[in-house]
C-alpha cells in the first residue's frame, strides 16, 4: 500500500487514468478510423494494433463479463434461529459506538434518515442474519426482536417508518467495477512472471492447474506449461517448498487481495533463513495457495467455503502433512476461519498468525464500508478503491460469495491454538484499535486499556503485533519487519501449540 503524500496521490492519479481511459480512447479512434478511412490521421502502425486490441478486449471481454457479474448471490441456508440470536448476541455486545455502527451500515447516512423498518425489515438485519432481501411473516417477531435490541444500545427510539437511508448489503447490491485495460494486464502478466522467477529462486516449486485449464485464467501463465507438477486439486494452485526438517512444522500459507504472491516474496523467503537454532535443522516446508479470484485476474469465481477447504485439504494430504502453522493475510484470513471451522481442515491446524485480519469483528461496517462504499481522497484510498475495490473479480468475489456470518472469527473459535494477530495502527480497511481492543479484553469483558499495544510477544496463547505507523499490508514492506513475522513462525513451528 502506497502513503498519502501529494506526490504518491499525483502518481497513483496519474496511473488509474491511464490505465481506465485507454481503451476508450482506443475505440473512438477505431471509430473515426473507420469513419474516414482515407482522411483520417493515422498513428504508427504498431499502436494501431494495439488500439484494436484494446477495443477488441473492451467489447468482447470486459463488457459481457460485465454483465455476467451482476447474476445473484447463492445465498447459504440462515442459521437455526437459537444460533442466529447467539450471533446477534456476539455481534451487538462487541459495538462501542452503536451510532457509527448504524451510521456506516447505511452508507454514511445521518441517524434522522435511518427509521426503524430501514434497520428491520427489508434492510440490515433481515439481510444480515436471514440471508435474504425480503422478510416474510414469520420472520416478524425475530426482526422486532432485534430491532427493539438496537434500540436499547442506541438509548434512542428509532423513528417508526423508512427514512431515506439505504443500507450496504454487499451480497444483494450491484457489482460495481471499473474498467482497466488490456496494458493493466500485461502489467500483471510481467509481474506474474517476476514472482515465478523469484519463487523458483527461493526453492519454491509450482503446482499448476491441468493442462485442459490453461485459458481459464488471464493473463495467460506460461508456467503452467514449464510445470511438471500437477495441482492434486480442481482449481487451486499453490507454491511448494519441501519440509526437511525433522523437529519442526511446515507453513501454510494463504494470501490476501492483491496481485498474488509478489508483495509476499521476500517474507516468506525469511522464514527459512538460518539462525542458531535452525542451522543444524532442514527447512520448514511453505505451501503457499494461490486464489486467484482476488489476484486481478480474469478467472472462474471464487471457491465455496467448503470447496475451498477441501481443495486444501487435498494439497496437505499429498504432501504428508497433518500438522501446520496457518498464517494468512487480509482476505487470507478468511480461508483461515473456514479451515479452523471445517470439521477435517481444523484438525490440521496448529498455531495460527494471522496478518491485517479482516475476519475478527467482521459484523462492524469498518471492512465493507472502507471497501465498497467510501469515496476515495488519500492516494492509499485511491489506490485501494481503483485497483482492489473495483477490480471485476475482487468485486465479484465479495459482492456475490463473500458472506459475513461465515466469515467471521471470534476468539471462541481459536481457543486451544497459540495464535497471534498482527494489527497496524493506520489501517485504511480495518478499524485494528476496535480489533487489538476485543482481543484484549479479559474474561469478565471489561475493553483493555492501550496497554496491550506495548506488550511483549510471549508466544503463548493470544499474543498481538502492534506497528503503530503502519497502513494495509505495508508490514511486509519493509526487511525488518518481515524479519519480526517470521520470527513468530519459526518460533509456532517448534511443536504444536
Amino acid at each position: 500500500m502506497i502513503g498519502t503524500s501529494t506526490a504518491e496521490y499525483l502518481f497513483i492519479q496519474a496511473c488509474i487514468y491511464f490505465l481506465h481511459y485507454i481503451a476508450p480512447l482506443s475505440a473512438l479512434y477505431c471509430v473515426i478510423v473507420f469513419a474516414l478511412r482515407p482522411w483520417a490521421y493515422r498513428i504508427p502502425i504498431w499502436l494501431e494494433v494495439w488500439a484494436v486490441a484494446e477495443t477488441g478486449f473492451l467489447l468482447l471481454l470486459y463488457i459481457p463479463r460485465k454483465v455476467w457479474l451482476q447474476r445473484a448471490a447463492f445465498h447459504p441456508e440462515p442459521l437455526p434461529r437459537e444460533k442466529r440470536k447467539e450471533l446477534f448476541t456476539l455481534c451487538i455486545n462487541t459495538v462501542e459506538d452503536s451510532k457509527s455502527y448504524l451510521k456506516y451500515w447505511f452508507r454514511g447516512a445521518s441517524l434522522s434518515e435511518i427509521k426503524r423498518e430501514n434497520v428491520k425489515d427489508v434492510e440490515l438485519f433481515c439481510w444480515a442474519f436471514l440471508n435474504k432481501a425480503k422478510w416474510a411473516p414469520e420472520d416478524e417477531e425475530e426482526l422486532e426482536e432485534y430491532a427493539d435490541e438496537t434500540e436499547a444500545r442506541l438509548g434512542t427510539k428509532l423513528e417508526p417508518g423508512r427514512g431515506k437511508a439505504v443500507s450496504l448489503r454487499v451480497t444483494i447490491d450491484e457489482v460495481k467495477t471499473m474498467y482497466r485495460s488490456l496494458f493493466w494486464y500485461l502489467c500483471v502478466f510481467v509481474v506474474d512472471t517476476i514472482t515465478c522467477v523469484s519463487m523458483r529462486w527461493h526453492g519454491f516449486q509450482f503446482h499448476r492447474l491441468p493442462y485442459r485449464l490453461f485459458f481459464i485464467v488471464f493473463p495467460l501463465r506460461p508456467l503452467t506449461l514449464l510445470s511438471r507438477q500437477p495441482t492434486p486439486a480442481k482449481k487451486t494452485t499453490y507454491w511448494y517448498r519441501p519440509h526437511t526438517s525433522k523437529t519442526r512444522l511446515p507453513v501454510l500459507f494463504i494470501h490476501g487481495i492483491g496481485i498474488g504472491l509478489y508483495p509476499y516474496v521476500n517474507f516468506l523467503a525469511q522464514i527459512n533463513q538460518k539462525d542458531g537454532s535452525s542451522a543444524e535443522d532442514g527447512d520448514i516446508g511453505i505451501i503457499a495457495i494461490e486464489i486467484m479470484p482476488v489476484s486481478f485476474r480474469l478467472t472462474s469465481p471464487a471457491l465455496k467455503k467448503d470447496e475451498m477447504c477441501d481443495e486444501i485439504h487435498k494439497i496437505l494430504e499429498k504432501h504428508g502433512w497433518d500438522k501446520v502453522v496457518l498464517v494468512s493475510h487480509s482476505y487470507g484470513s478468511v480461508i483461515s476461519t473456514h479451515l479452523l471451522h471445517h470439521s477435517t481442515t481444523s484438525k490440521l491446524c496448529g498455531p495460527v498468525f494471522l496478518i491485517d485480519p479482516v475476519s475478527i469483528l467482521l459484523h462492524l461496517p469498518d471492512v465493507a464500508y472502507n471497501f465498497t462504499c467510501r469515496k476515495p481522497r488519500r492516494a492509499n484510498e485511491h489506490q485501494l478503491y481503483y485497483f482492489a475495490s473495483m477490480d471485476q473479480g475482487v468485486a465479484h468475489t465479495l459482492g456475490r460469495t463473500f458472506f459475513w456470518s461465515e466469515n467471521c472469527l471470534w476468539k471462541k473459535d481459536v481457543e486451544g491454538h497459540r495464535v497471534t494477530v498482527s494489527l497496524a495502527g493506520k489501517d485504511l480497511i480495518v478499524d485494528a484499535e476496535a480489533v487489538g481492543s476485543y482481543l484484549a479484553q479479559n474474561r469478565d469483558s471489561r475493553l483493555a486499556s492501550a496497554a496491550w499495544k506495548q506488550q511483549k510477544w510471549k508466544g503463548l496463547g493470544l499474543d498481538m503485533l502492534w506497528f503503530e505507523d503502519l497502513d494495509h499490508a505495508q508490514v511486509f514492506d519493509s526487511k525488518a519487519n518481515c524479519e519480526i513475522l517470521a520470527g513468530v513462525i519459526k518460533a509456532y513451528s517448534i511443536g504444536e501449540g
